[in-house]
C-alpha cells in the first residue's frame, strides 16, 4: 500500500475552515477505497501563524517540511493586511512558495457543474498560467520583486518573457489538450508588447506544430478575449497565457460558469504539487462557519489526479473520483453554501459530502 506525504497549511481568513473541510472529506474518501493509498498530514506554519510565531509568512522551517512532501494543500492568505516588513518587500506566500519549488504550471479549470447558475451555457475550459514570469513581477526575478520606486511618483515594473518557460507551458497545455478536444487557444497582447508578446505567441505556435500537429492552434489579444469568454465561452477549451492574464481570465471564467468559489487550481512543477483555492481569503467572513469549501475540495481532487498520473498509482484516482462526485452531488442536490442560494455553513456541507461518501 502506496504512503505519500502531504503538507497542510491553513493560512488566513477562511483558509482554516476550507482546508479543514478538505482534510476531513479526503479521509473520508481514503477510508472509502479499499486498499487504498494511504496519506501522512504535515501542518506546516503560514501566513499571520507564521508571522506570529517565526517573525515570517513562509518561515525556512515550512519550505524544508514542503520539501519532504510528495505536495501540499495551500490555504489562501490575507497579505494585503502584513505588516510593511512583510507585504512590500517580500513575496506573497503563494509568490514565495511558487518561486521556491519553481511550480511553473497554474492550472486553472472552468466548468458549469448541475445546481449552478451559468451564464456561458455548459462551457468547461481550462487556464494554463504561467506561473513564474510574464507581468507579476514578484515571481520573475531571481532576487528581488522586479518594482522599483524610482521617485515618490514614478514606479517601473519589468515584465520577463523566455523560451523555455514559454515552451514548457505550451507543453503542458498541448499535452491536456490532446485528452480533452484538441483546442488550444494563445492569449497575449503582441499588437502593443511586441517582443515579449510575439515571443511568447510564437513558442507556443512552435510547440503545437512541431509535437502536437493534432491540436488546433488560435490566438487572442487579452482585451479581445475577455469578450469571447463573455459571449462564446463554450468554444474554448484550453487557454494558454503569462501570469498576470492568466490570473483574471481563469477569475473571469470561474465567474461566468457559477463562482468563483467553486473554481480549483493546481500548482506544478514535474514532481511536486501545490492545491490551492483560486479565490482569496475572504477576511470579511471568517470564522463565521459560512464559507464555500468547493474550491479547495476540488483543488484537492485535482491534486490526488496529479499524483495518481506521477506515481501510476490507479488508488489515488479511485479517492479522487469518491470525493468529487461526493462534492457535485451535493451541490446538484443540496445543501448548499450561501453563495450558491442556500443556508448551509461550512461544516454541514463538509458533513453533507461526507454523508454522502459513506453512503456509496
Amino acid at each position: 500500500m502506496a504512503k505519500y506525504k502531504l503538507g497542510v497549511l491553513y493560512g488566513d481568513g477562511i483558509g482554516p475552515e476550507i482546508v479543514k473541510s478538505s482534510v476531513e472529506v479526503l479521509k473520508a474518501a481514503t477510508s472509502k477505497v479499499a486498499n487504498g493509498s494511504q496519506f501522512e498530514y504535515v501542518e506546516l506554519p503560514m501566513g499571520w501563524e507564521g508571522i506570529k510565531k517565526y517573525n515570517d509568512p513562509v518561515p525556512e522551517m515550512t519550505k524544508k517540511g514542503l520539501e519532504e512532501t510528495n505536495g501540499w494543500l495551500m490555504a489562501p492568505h490575507d497579505s494585503a493586511a502584513y505588516p510593511d516588513e512583510h507585504r512590500i518587500s517580500k513575496r506573497n506566500p503563494s509568490g514565495e512558495l511558487r518561486h521556491h519549488f519553481d511550480l511553473f504550471s497554474n492550472v486553472r479549470p472552468s466548468r458549469a457543474l448541475p445546481g449552478t447558475t451559468s451564464l456561458v451555457g455548459n462551457a468547461d475550459l481550462v487556464v494554463f498560467r504561467e506561473n513564474t514570469e510574464g507581468f507579476l513581477s514578484d515571481r520573475n526575478m531571481y532576487k528581488g520583486i522586479g518594482e522599483y520606486m524610482v521617485s515618490p511618483d514614478v514606479a517601473l515594473v519589468t515584465g520577463v518573457f523566455t523560451r523555455k518557460a514559454t515552451e514548457r507551458i505550451a507543453h503542458e497545455a498541448f499535452k491536456l489538450a490532446m485528452t480533452r478536444r484538441k483546442k488550444v487557444a494563445i492569449v497575449h497582447k503582441a499588437n502593443v508588447i511586441k517582443f515579449a508578446f510575439e515571443l511568447f505567441r510564437d513558442v507556443c505556435y512552435e510547440v503545437g506544430q512541431k509535437y502536437y500537429p493534432e491540436v488546433q492552434v488560435e490566438d487572442y489579444h487579452i482585451d479581445a478575449m475577455t469578450a469571447h469568454l463573455v459571449r462564446r465561452a463554450e468554444d474554448f477549451d484550453v487557454i494558454v497565457t503569462e501570469n498576470l492574464f492568466g490570473d483574471i481570465l481563469s477569475d473571469l471564467a470561474g465567474e461566468l460558469v457559477g463562482s468563483l468559489g467553486l473554481s480549483p487550481s493546481l500548482n506544478t512543477n514535474g514532481t511536486q504539487a501545490m492545491a490551492q483555492a483560486a479565490h482569496g481569503s475572504a477576511p470579511d467572513i471568517a470564522g463565521q462557519n459560512i464559507a464555500n469549501p468547493t474550491s479547495m475540495l476540488l483543488s484537492t481532487v485535482m491534486l490526488l489526479q496529479w499524483l495518481a498520473a506521477n506515481h501510476n498509482d490507479n488508488n489515488l484516482n479511485e479517492i479522487a473520483k469518491v470525493m468529487e462526485e461526493a462534492v457535485l452531488n451535493i451541490i446538484a442536490e443540496g445543501p448548499t453554501t450561501r453563495d450558491l442560494g442556500g443556508s448551509a455553513s461550512t461544516t454541514e456541507f463538509t458533513e453533507a459530502v461526507i454523508n454522502r461518501i459513506n453512503q456509496n
